[in-house]
Formats: structure tokens, sequence, C-alpha cells
């Protein structure tokens, strides 16, 4: 698994599902052009960068260079990264069609071109820096403080969620990896108290 700090911008749930077999890292969907007009996630997204940068990898089509530069007016320049994949012409296996430019975006291309792109993007080799959590939160956190595996734990988790400022709509793998993004054990049990 290659360890990246950054969070990870793609732009569909096909791209995050081939990254995440290789990749170690908070990887977040745009959902294609939807970013353009969800205020939450550019929010979220702005936060992301902030707090620990952004590594944009977008197909290399038109799409993918629009939503590219989108994010990049949203947020300070100097917390992105870009790894480009080159254009290569040819379709993913789950589709029946070419695209509209005939080019494969990040789910089709080869391990070895991602890493690559991801080299170049100065993103490979990296050393962890998040000093920011003791110890990172666990799963069995989460059932202790009643946020996973019990009786409303799933509106206690929107509302902690609330009380961090995060998003809501979030899977209890991914709001794991969002808390150890933020905050610190202390800070959860601090949010799960107020709550």
């Amino acid at each position: 698994m290659i360890h990246i700090n950054e969070a990870v911008i793609v732009e569909g749930k096909y791209d995050k599902i081939r990254l995440s077999n290789f990749i170690d890292a908070l990887i977040i969907c745009t959902d294609g052009f939807s970013v353009f007009k969800d205020k939450e996630k550019q929010k979220f997204i702005k936060r992301l960068a902030r707090e620990r940068g952004l590594l944009i990898i977008t197909d290399s089509d038109s799409a993918g260079f629009k939503i590219r530069a989108f994010l990049a007016k949203i947020v300070p320049e100097n917390t992105i990264k870009h790894a480009y994949i080159p254009d290569i012409y040819g379709k993913e296996k789950r589709k029946e069609e070419f695209s509209k430019e005939g080019k494969m975006g990040v789910e089709g291309v080869d391990d070895k071109i991602i890493i690559d792109a991801l080299t170049r993007a100065g993103v490979v080799g990296e050393k962890s820096d998040n000093i920011k959590n003791n110890r990172e939160i666990t799963t069995a956190d989460l059932v202790l403080l009643g946020l996973s595996g019990c009786e409303n734990s799933a509106e206690k988790r929107r509302a902690v969620l609330r009380e961090l400022d995060l998003p809501e709509r979030l899977s209890t793998s991914s709001f794991i990896r969002i808390l150890n993004t933020f905050v610190t054990i202390d800070e959860l049990n601090k949010a799960v108290e107020k709550i």
C-alpha cells in the first residue's frame, strides 16, 4: 500500500474503488460535476485542503480538467498537488462504449501508470506527519462511545459530525478515517459528551 498524507480527490466511485486497492489515503469523490453546486462538499474539500492538503487525480479528458480547474479555484494553490494520467485511448472493462473523447480514465489505466503519476506529483515515499492524533481512533472506540453497533448509533454519529462541523453523510469506515484526519480521541470524547 502506498501511504498518502494528502486527501485524494477523484471524480467518481469507480476511481475511488480502483485507488483503494493500493493507496492508503482518505479518498473523496467529487461525484463528477455535482461538486460545482454542492456547497457542503466544497466546504469539506476546503477544510481538507487547509488541514492536510489535497492530491487531485482526475481523468485526462476535458471533464477531468474542468473539475481540476474548479477545485484549484476554491482552495489555495499551495495546498494542492496534481497527479496527471496520460492520454490513453481505450475503454474501461465495465463500460460497453468508449467515452466521448475515447480516453481511459483513472479507473481503467494500469497500476504502474497511476503510481508513476503519483511519483511525479511528489506523494510517493512521503513520511506520515499526522502528529495531531496521539493515537488512531478505532472501531472499538466507536462502539464504546455508542457511535457504532448500538441503538441510535447512526443518529449519534450524525450529531457528532454536526458538532465537529463535518459532513453528515458518511459510512462508518469513512467516519473513522475522517475523525482520524481532524480530531484526537480526546476531542471525540468531548464531542460525544456535548451531545
